[in-house]
């Protein structure tokens, strides 16, 4: 049985802008030295990955899997900042801010964690309130927040590097 990468599923599921985008995110994730994990319980049976960095968690992968299941060709990535405040106070340009902040995740009272209704977050110098724990979510990123998406990872990497 071939490995099952991530990159083998992209082509296969993903077309266009949206098979273009996820292969260079998982390509900068592979030279950032990303570990890839396939998700389990849950997610075993969906074309999710967890991807982490010495063994925390920097963001999640799902592959075509839109939030109202129609659209045949999707793809999320949440960030992962459950446990830092990485991208509070974080100086960015003020475009970046404005792709981070239209892709915060509110909170969606979907059972998956210990903090129904989200929390108050400040993420880049902006406080939001009902956040998931998940900061941000992008679906169906363009090119330009695919730029954003590195900076998020080499922010959260930098974060790991500096708890360790």
């Amino acid at each position: 049985m071939p490995e099952q990468r991530i990159e083998n599923f992209i082509v296969e599921v993903l077309a266009g802008e949206a098979q273009q985008n996820a292969l260079a995110f998982t390509s900068y994730l592979r030279a950032s030295e990303m570990q890839f994990e396939r998700g389990k319980g849950y997610w075993e049976n969906k074309l999710y990955w967890l991807i982490k960095y010495k063994n925390e968690y920097v963001c999640f992968i799902l592959i075509n899997g839109s939030e109202d299941k129609t659209e045949p060709e999707g793809l999320t990535i949440w960030s992962d900042d459950s446990n830092s405040n990485c991208f509070e106070d974080f100086p960015l340009e003020e475009q970046m801010k404005e792709i981070a902040w239209k892709n915060v995740d509110i909170c969606g009272n979907c059972g998956g964690c210990d903090n129904p209704g989200g929390k108050c977050k400040t993420i880049f110098g902006k406080e939001f309130n009902n956040v998931c724990r998940t900061t941000l979510r992008f679906t169906n990123p363009d090119a330009e927040a695919l730029e954003f998406m590195k900076k998020m990872v080499e922010i959260r990497k930098n974060d790991i590097f500096g708890n360790i």
